[in-house]
């Protein structure tokens, strides 16, 4: 088994809910085993700021299936729960990231691992931080050391009630 890293997002159509919904399918994923997953996050966007603040979590999960494999079930459960992209990093009903796939670097015109943007991202450092902790990138860098950098004013733990649940998520 490699232990993989996802991340998850979602700020269309109760974006909690679309969450639970594919962490539960991640558990179900073939050939794979959900070890854990971070508390949900409420996160600024990155992109165009008109749009609903997302949810964003990480999920660890042992798997025994290929890169490019374990990208294209990524990419159902994204057309299964619905998938909406409006626009270049704009709202979005779920979005479903490799993230890490244990310690290889995979450069693919359908994937690139590590996620090129994971370590500039407070949105997947805060949740990946507070999943595992202590883990050190392919790269060398210990994560903690990118979390202690990483500018986190637009990212507050998930509770219900909060803004984005007035939506119905």
């Amino acid at each position: 088994m490699i232990r993989t890293c996802i991340g998850l997002g979602s700020n269309l159509d109760q974006p909690a809910a679309q969450l639970h919904q594919a962490i539960g399918a991640l558990a179900h994923l073939p050939h794979s085993h959900l070890v854990a997953c971070s508390p949900l996050y409420l996160t600024t966007p990155v992109g165009p700021q008109d749009q609903p603040d997302f949810i964003n979590a990480v999920a660890l999960l042992d798997t025994t299936l290929a890169p490019l494999d374990l990208l294209g079930a990524l990419q159902a459960l994204e057309q299964q729960a619905g998938r909406v992209r409006h626009r270049h990093w704009g709202e979005r009903t779920l979005d479903l990231d490799l993230l890490l796939y244990g310690d290889q670097h995979i450069d693919l015109p359908r994937l690139r691992v590590p996620h090129p943007e994971m370590t500039r991202r407070a949105f997947v450092l805060v949740p990946l931080h507070a999943v595992w902790p202590d883990l050190v990138l392919p790269d060398g860098t210990p994560l903690a050391s990118l979390r202690a950098q990483c500018d986190d004013a637009g990212v507050w733990l998930y509770e219900p009630g909060s803004k984005t649940d007035t939506s119905g998520g």
